[in-house]
């Protein structure tokens, strides 16, 4: 039989993690996700349970087991802590400085120098904010945005993935063709009338996604010979004169000591880009948002666009920021 529930005080904290245990089934992720001990989270459970006068967990169970009354309670707090985030980002939407804990995703793209500047600032003006930088893919982000492990992300956009996040674009990155150099019959690589191999991004990218769909509206089917993660791998292979690739002005920017040993060739017909974005949850307060989108722009215009645009003027018009 349930016990009698005492009159007291939900604790949102313990409200948030249970949230964190029903949907991970472990205690140890809720702890590492709230910076605190396993102790503590289960005292939290504990009390929680104890106030409720029921049980919410299967306690036999490893991973954790939401009993049927802790599915049921789940699902109301979900939406309550759901309005209670948009309330507290609306409350502190004029008053960044008021913020106390944010957990920003950055893709590999920005890790050399946009990435540490932006937590600087970042820093700087929320004095009394905890930060989490996290740096992985665009799609590990999307994901951990979507389980609402990040407060904002920025990444390489793809739709498909987005349902409830808010996105808000900041750059056109287009493709280009990179090759060794002196290499100048581009159709005819894309083609296949010629012993270079291309040399892809790996599969699970949403660059290499791109790069596929692209292909495919040209009726292009190149083997695979090569594929690798990391852009500035893709340009070293290509400077070696192992093959040629599809990359993206970002990506070639970032591989400065192979630029002299690769051509670089608009990507023949139609162009297509990639839209980098901050993506954010809807719960992420609005002034923090603008605040990492107006940063990301003002860094890539002193830094990254100038070096490009000088070095190649064709690239002026369509590697730009987005307004």
């Amino acid at each position: 039989m349930a016990k009698h529930a005492t009159r007291k005080d939900f604790s949102l904290k313990a409200l948030e993690l249970f949230r964190i245990c029903a949907t991970k089934g472990s205690l140890q992720d809720a702890a590492d996700e709230a910076g605190i001990s396993v102790s503590t989270v289960s005292h939290h459970l504990s009390s929680l349970e104890d106030n409720l006068g029921v049980k919410l967990f299967d306690h036999s169970r490893r991973p954790l087991l939401v009993t049927p009354t802790g599915r049921a309670f789940l699902r109301k707090i979900e939406v309550a802590l759901h309005d209670i985030r948009i309330a507290k980002a609306e409350a502190s939407a004029g008053s960044i400085e008021n913020a106390s804990y944010l957990r920003i995703g950055v893709i590999e793209d920005f890790d050399s120098y946009i990435a540490p500047n932006l937590a600087m600032y970042m820093s700087s003006i929320m004095p009394h904010c905890d930060f989490s930088y996290h740096t992985d893919w665009s799609h590990s982000i999307i994901k951990m945005l979507r389980n609402r492990e990040l407060d904002l992300g920025v990444l390489a956009y793809s739709s498909e993935n987005m349902f409830d996040l808010l996105d808000h674009p900041f750059l056109r990155d287009p493709f280009l063709v990179i090759t060794p150099k002196d290499t100048m019959d581009v159709v005819g690589l894309m083609h296949g009338r010629s012993k270079l191999p291309l040399l892809r991004f790996t599969s699970n990218l949403f660059v290499r996604r791109q790069i596929e769909s692209q292909l495919r509206r040209l009726n292009i089917s190149l083997p695979n010979h090569f594929e690798c993660a990391n852009g500035n791998t893709l340009m070293a292979m290509v400077a070696a004169g192992s093959g040629w690739s599809i990359t993206t002005a970002l990506h070639y920017s970032h591989g400065k000591q192979f630029q002299d040993k690769v051509q670089v060739h608009r990507f023949p017909g139609k162009s297509f880009a990639r839209i980098l974005s901050v993506v954010s949850t809807p719960d992420c307060a609005r002034s923090v948002v603008a605040q990492v989108r107006m940063k990301m722009n003002e860094l890539l215009e002193e830094s990254t666009l100038p070096a490009i645009h000088d070095q190649l003027p064709w690239l002026k018009d369509s590697f730009t920021l987005i307004e």
